[in-house]
């Protein structure tokens, strides 16, 4: 891999494009993204088969089962899905229409970790919870590796069922970061005189952050469906993964083009408001810095995002995608913006 992401990915806590990593690499590298191990113990009964997919191999299952992962890959892989809403190199682009928008996804700056999931499934619901290793510090590459002391506990409960016919899901996401983080409030405490005030590293020590995130989808027609995420975390630590996002509220809906002969299309709209702690707002308007904002000062505004995107399928496994996304008051801004980006995809998978 090689390149960089937009005003090297700062400047917007929705960050408009979900392939844009942290990273900068002015040179090819190469990064192993993905090794796991994985085991299912199975209990009987009715089966269900299990489709090929990426991080996945046909088999068939019990769908009363255990499954346990070890090893590197992402916390996403696993919790805070969406069938509507999950992966930027097919659906929406925006970090926060995808993404957990408070949730703090412990990450490198390429958006993976290590650390190891287990899943029980049964027909209706499934429980699962994981553990991962955080950043030394916040946005870093290196990981703190004292398993257990300091890390992410995660655990999600799934519940599908149906409505009027058609298929839905609710999860509710519970996360906690034990690890090395600096604190707003103490940042700001610190003397007016130090050196880039206020330094969030100046206050860095072992804290606790925690968050939740209540993730909808709905089936409304075979066509069309919606989607919503709501999430939030009390907005007192600095945030060490993912992005400078406190309280956060996503829509959205999708419609596949069968009505214009397309059923392999789909047409695509979705809004993000985001918002800061009030503490948090005191932090980023003295002219702190965060994992991707900071403008010196502020007059704050909550961000909102609006994202649509046409995907048109080329043939069996190519798919070029058409996006567009408005941001206004970018990085609770409303002296900046709003701002549109136009975007083109080229998708093959095989």
């Amino acid at each position: 891999m090689q390149g960089f992401g937009l005003s090297d990915v700062r400047g917007v806590a929705g960050f408009p494009n979900g392939e844009a990593q942290k990273s900068n690499f002015p040179y090819p590298r190469l990064n192993m993204a993905r090794a796991f191990y994985r085991h299912t113990w199975g209990f009987v009964g009715e089966q269900e088969n299990i489709e090929d997919a990426p991080n996945q191999l046909a088999s068939k299952q019990d769908i009363s089962r255990l499954t346990v992962s070890i090893g590197k890959f992402a916390a996403t892989d696993f919790f805070d899905g969406n069938s509507y809403a999950n992966d930027p190199r097919t659906t929406f682009l925006n970090w926060n229409v995808y993404g957990g928008g408070a949730y703090d996804w412990t990450m490198d700056k390429l958006s993976w970790t290590w650390g190891a999931v287990a899943e029980f499934n049964q027909k209706h619901w499934a429980i699962r919870a994981g553990y991962f290793l955080l950043p030394e510090v916040a946005n870093s590459n290196s990981f703190d590796t004292t398993a257990f002391k300091r890390g992410e506990y995660a655990l999600e409960g799934e519940l599908r069922y149906m409505l009027m016919s058609q298929p839905g899901k609710i999860r509710l996401f519970g996360w906690i970061n034990h690890g090395t983080m600096g604190s707003y409030a103490d940042a700001l405490a610190l003397p007016i005189t130090s050196a880039s005030y206020p330094d969030l590293a100046m206050t860095r020590r072992t804290r606790t952050n925690y968050g939740v995130v209540f993730n909808i989808e709905q089936a409304i027609t075979n066509d069309l469906g919606v989607f919503s995420r709501a999430s939030w975390n009390p907005g007192e630590a600095e945030m060490v993964g993912w992005t400078d996002v406190h309280r956060a509220l996503s829509v959205g809906s999708v419609l596949k083009g069968t009505a214009w002969s397309r059923p392999d299309d789909r047409i695509s709209v979705a809004g993000v408001i985001e918002a800061l702690s009030p503490v948090g707002r005191h932090y980023f308007g003295a002219g702190g810095i965060g994992i991707l904002i900071g403008d010196g000062q502020l007059n704050y505004r909550e961000e909102q995002i609006f994202e649509t995107y046409y995907a048109y399928k080329l043939n069996r496994f190519t798919t070029v995608t058409f996006d567009y996304q408005h941001i206004a008051n970018p990085a609770y801004n409303a002296d900046r913006g709003p701002v549109s980006f136009y975007s083109a995809r080229l998708h093959a998978e095989f």
